[in-house]
């Protein structure tokens, strides 16, 4: 397995960026809402077919992990599994089909009354009395099974296997259940005050890799989850660079989600609405991500609002966030133009240092070489300059540094941008 140095990292960085950056000019509707934000799976009837499988994922520093998954069945593998958006209090259907040479089962954290093949799911045991599955699973090969629930309170959840849970949760059965509020698809829970944008939703389905359990599962050798190191870290199956992409990169086959945000300051007038962003939690230790420049407010945990017993509002802001294992957090997020900063009537106090003072690293950039929204300033002939206008770009990351790498090469893992626009938007879009 090859290692990179920080250097080839920030060059890789630099270059999928480039290859990034037509796809966030947006010319039509359309194309921004497959290009961003969260893709859902829907169906009139709340009826899902999932199929396990195996297939592979790529890293930004070349290398190739085999994986296991759940997949829409009429689609091909991909990482994570599809995100299922349903209505609260309406039936939910998931026929589970299994490809994999050993069982393996959904459980769906947080719904009540789930059943399996019409039966109360329940734990399973073997002959010896020992546990064998936490709800009734799908056979090796070609087994199947069908979960049927009410969709609960309006959030966001896992679901994710049930079958020898530390390692198949490991090799990638995970997925994100988002419910919503019935009569209201553009708030997070049943309160007015959890209304967001429209278009500006957000999963990141946060997780980590230890390719050496996946190379001994490929290689049906045994695997010590006691002894597991992981060494790539996650958002929506992809590290930085690669979380910049936008969905469906055709280069990344098996990893359909981009984890790019992509907003406007917030102005009562023209856009009193923040963007939403769902965080869950699919590995063994905390995750305390944090956007750089703003705060977000916690409206959910786990499915449930944060109020009180006479409907007060418990919601908080927080800066980072840390997202246990198996914990979902739904959060709102605006950024606002505190400073207000102006070349003429308000200008920054601080110069921005010659181009010859600075450190430009890689061959391309996005910062405008100014510090007020909407401006672009010159830039060397030699660099290639991706802002477009001005807009800021914020890094949002994990805070636990070494999930912030891709295998020990800093600048990767689980790390992504906020790009906030100017008021009127880019020319380009």
């Amino acid at each position: 397995m090859r290692r990179l140095t920080v250097q080839r990292v920030l060059a890789l960085s630099a270059a999928a960026l480039l290859v990034a950056a037509p796809v966030l000019i947006r010319t039509q509707a359309a194309a921004a809402e497959m290009s961003e934000g969260a893709v859902c799976d829907t169906d009139a009837n709340q009826t899902f077919s999932l199929t396990a499988g195996d297939g592979y994922i790529s890293t930004p520093d070349g290398n190739s992990i085999y994986m296991w998954s759940y997949a829409n069945s009429k689609r091909s593998f991909q990482l994570p599994g599809p995100t299922l958006c349903v209505e609260s209090g309406r039936q939910v259907t998931v026929i589970l089909h299994n490809t994999l040479p050993e069982a393996t089962s959904i459980v769906f954290p947080g719904q009540l009354a789930v059943k399996a093949n019409g039966n109360p799911a329940q734990p399973q045991f073997d002959a010896g009395g020992s546990l064998t599955s936490l709800v009734q699973s799908a056979a090796a090969n070609d087994g199947s099974v069908t979960y049927t629930f009410t969709a609960g309170s309006p959030g966001s959840y896992l679901y994710e296997t049930g079958t020898d849970v530390d390692k198949q949760l490991q090799m990638g059965l995970y997925g994100a259940l988002v419910v919503r509020p019935a009569g209201h698809p553009n708030q997070v829970n049943d309160r007015p005050d959890s209304a967001f944008a429209d278009g500006k939703e957000y999963v990141y389905l946060l997780s980590e890799i230890d390719p050496d359990v996946h190379l001994a599962v490929e290689r049906h050798q045994s695997v010590d989850v006691n002894a597991s190191k992981s060494r790539y870290f996650m958002i929506n199956g992809r590290s930085m660079p690669d979380t910049l992409a936008p969905n469906y990169a055709p280069w990344l086959p098996a990893q359909p989600y981009g984890a790019l945000v992509h907003i406007k300051p917030y102005d009562a007038a023209t856009n009193p609405l923040p963007a939403t962003i769902h965080y869950l939690n699919a590995g063994s230790v905390n995750y305390p991500f944090h956007p750089h420049g703003s705060d977000e407010r916690v409206v959910n945990r786990d499915g449930h609002a944060l109020q009180g017993q006479t409907g007060e509002d418990l919601s908080y802001l927080k800066y980072d966030l840390d997202v246990g294992p198996g914990q979902t957090l739904d959060v709102l997020m605006d950024w606002r133009d505190v400073e207000h900063w102006n070349a003429t009537t308000n200008p920054i106090p601080t110069q921005i240092p010659a181009i010859t003072d600075q450190l430009l690293v890689g061959p391309d950039t996005w910062f405008s070489e100014s510090g007020y929204l909407g401006t672009k300033n010159p830039v060397p002939s030699n660099l290639t300059q991706n802002n477009e206008c001005g807009e800021y770009y914020h890094i949002a990351h994990s805070h636990a540094l070494e999930q912030a790498t891709n295998y020990g090469a800093a600048f990767g893992g689980m790390m992504t941008v906020f790009r906030i626009d100017p008021p009127a938007g880019c020319a380009s879009q």
